[in-house]
């Protein structure tokens, strides 16, 4: 028991040789006074959904205008990019917590069939963007009869 409390038995066998060299790294980082960066996060937040016909795609876009976005489609990708501004307030606020950040997005969707690029509709209501992305006749399932 004691054995394994202090030499993390069995645990030690299975990780990563580089671990200790990347906790170090992250130490010597913070002691430089360099920040060390956040994971990124990804905006806008996405649903996609299908039937035998069509994608959905939902992206919450709160506070983008339509025509703040670009939306492009080819081959089996669909590209939703824009800018995310946020108005500032006067110079001598202060700020406590700021969470909603600013700045130019890019999501890039790859789907697992061809679309039909002609045919995509594209709805922003409050905030929530809706695509309508029509699946190719020649990705769509075919009814076979048996006779």
């Amino acid at each position: 028991m004691i054995y394994r409390r202090f030499f993390n038995f069995p645990e030690s066998r299975l990780r990563s040789p580089f671990a200790e060299l990347d906790g170090l790294r992250r130490q010597i980082d913070l002691l430089a006074g360099k920040s060390i960066p956040a994971k990124a996060g990804v905006f806008p937040l996405i649903n996609l959904t299908e039937n035998n016909d069509n994608y959905y795609v939902r992206a919450e876009l709160p506070g983008i205008k339509a025509d703040e976005l670009d939306i492009e489609a080819e081959g089996n990708k669909i590209s939703i990019s824009g800018e995310r501004k946020i108005p500032s307030e006067n110079e001598k606020a202060k700020y406590h917590r700021i969470e909603r950040e600013a700045g130019k997005f890019s999501r890039i969707i790859s789907l697992q069939t061809d679309i039909d690029s002609d045919k995509i509709d594209a709805t922003l209501k409050d905030g929530i963007l809706k695509l309508t992305i029509p699946k190719s006749e020649k990705s769509k399932p075919k009814q076979i009869t048996v006779h």
